[in-house]
């Protein structure tokens, strides 16, 4: 259990450092926040700090640490590592950097937050990706928890009569005022999810801890039982359990809540760690339940195929019961199920904020909400009842990281406009660079993309980052070095 629980403390460890860092070179201060500025009683609502977090972390867990980390834990405990760093210098500093951008900016969407500082080409086709995202998210964190319900409940109550109260439950909150639902109900269910991955946590390290695998150097041999590679079908398929593009349209509504930029670094920087906790608990059962006093490939391989014979809701649905009980099982159950209900809900929300800012649509009447509503809902549940589950969700993992990629670009060239010195700008440019290349890989390789052999999409994917990296340099370092706007202690 050492790899387990060193990964655990680094974690807690990058979020006390790491974070602090990130917070120091973006120069938080003491100007007046959207929600304080100009409230208006439906999405600008001041809320408590600890109230924020707790949305925040339901608004961005769905599916993600638990799904994607099952499904990444397949490649064995080498993904511990992309859990942690991944989450430490990459998802952390992305979501920090996506809430406190719109802060800064009236708490717009991430869109058009974007087309702010890279242009109008960008804004249109953030406008459109983000919306087409968001209606992905919709559906996903909506059949995955009715198949869920589905098994807990009688046989006459499907996955598609959970499918229809899902979705008549994200009309109702995608339409209500944030604080009416989303924040009186959702920090309930913040405790229990977060309680229900440490009672996962603890049952697999008292009763199966002998069989959880180490990160050996035979761990990094051994190949997922697919044949799959890990660069970089494991990166995108562990998805919002590291970093997702998906947290960069939640953190816009947050920010238009909270009531201090002191509140960013433990609301949108600890969210996300809080997640890769979650995410680290889930990979590390998955892999351990299945290998049952054999190799880790046995490991491996028993939770692949359980994923490939059930799903992965199956799969949570074995794990919680067997290690939790009848009463446990269906307690994480709920904490499961709550989880991409409160991100579905809100990513409905989210891209009805979204078009508003796009379209310029005032959404403090209760007319234009549901002009935007309804049609939404409508179109996901439309796509929800067309497209199998896993399609959705592969092309989900793909738009998720290429979206954090462009949010990162944007976080490096915001603090490269605002006159931050040229090493701060690379705590976005690094994990931008990287993702590129994560991103563009994964496009040639997937076969659900173009499916291309990794003897060409390696090479090409890592130029396609170098250049995206030199661009930056070129455009805002050298060339651009004196088209900057000095922030001090003066508001912008």
């Amino acid at each position: 259990m050492i790899t387990f629980f060193v990964c655990l403390v680094l974690l807690i460890v990058g979020y006390m450092t790491y974070s602090k860092l990130v917070e120091k070179i973006f120069r938080v201060d003491d100007r007046p926040t959207p929600a304080v500025a100009h409230p208006d009683g439906v999405d600008y609502v001041p809320m408590k700090p600890w109230r924020i977090f707790l949305v925040q972390l339901l608004n961005i867990a769905g599916l993600g640490p638990i799904y994607g980390a099952l499904s990444g834990a397949c490649w064995g405990p080498v993904v511990y590592l992309w859990i942690v760093f991944g989450t430490i210098l990459g998802g952390g500093v992305h979501d920090f950097l996506s809430g406190m951008m719109s802060e800064r900016n009236d708490g717009k969407s991430i869109s058009e937050v974007v087309g702010l500082y890279m242009g109008k080409v960008i804004t249109f086709i953030m406008r459109v990706f983000s919306v087409v995202l968001l209606v992905m998210v919709g559906v996903n964190f909506s059949v995955g928890p009715a198949g869920l319900l589905a098994e807990l409940t009688p046989d006459a109550l499907g996955t598609m009569f959970w499918l229809v109260v899902i979705m008549l439950y994200y009309l109702v909150a995608t339409f209500l005022p944030i604080d009416k639902i989303i924040g009186k109900l959702y920090p309930i269910f913040g405790v229990c999810l977060i309680i229900m991955a440490a009672g996962i946590g603890g049952a697999i390290v008292l009763t199966r801890g002998s069989d959880m695998p180490e990160l050996t150097a035979a761990a990094f041999t051994v190949v997922h039982p697919d044949g799959l590679p890990k660069w970089s079908m494991m990166f995108v398929t562990v998805a919002c359990g590291a970093i997702s593009g998906f947290h960069a349209t939640q953190s816009p509504m947050m920010a238009r809540c909270i009531t201090s930029e002191k509140q960013g670094r433990s609301i949108f920087y600890g969210a996300m760690v809080a997640e890769g906790v979650i995410a680290l608990i889930w990979a590390a059962a998955g892999v351990t339940f299945y290998t049952n006093h054999g190799s880790l490939l046995d490991g491996m391989t028993g939770l692949t195929q359980a994923i490939a014979a059930g799903g992965a809701g199956d799969v949570v649905y074995d794990i919680s019961t067997t290690l939790l009980g009848p009463v446990g099982g269906v307690l994480a159950m709920i904490g499961v199920i709550a989880c991409p209900i409160t991100s579905g809900d809100t990513a409905y929300r989210s891209a009805r904020l979204t078009i508003a800012d796009w379209f310029h649509i005032d959404q403090s009447k209760i007319g234009p909400r549901a002009a935007l509503s309804v049609p939404l809902l409508a179109v996901g549940a439309v796509i929800a009842l067309a497209l199998p589950w896993d399609a959705l969700w592969r092309y989900f993992s793909w738009a998720n990281q290429t979206l954090a990629m462009i949010v990162l670009w944007t976080g490096a060239v915001f603090l490269h406009k605002f006159g931050y010195p040229p090493k701060a700008c690379f705590i976005a440019a690094l994990p931008a660079t990287f993702m590129s290349a994560v991103s563009v890989t994964y496009f040639l390789q997937a076969p659900e993309c173009l499916n291309l052999s990794t003897s060409i999409a390696y090479p090409v994917g890592i130029v396609a980052a170098a250049v995206f990296l030199v661009i930056f340099i070129w455009r805002t370092l050298i060339v651009g070095k004196d088209d900057v706007t000095v922030l001090n202690t003066a508001k912008h």
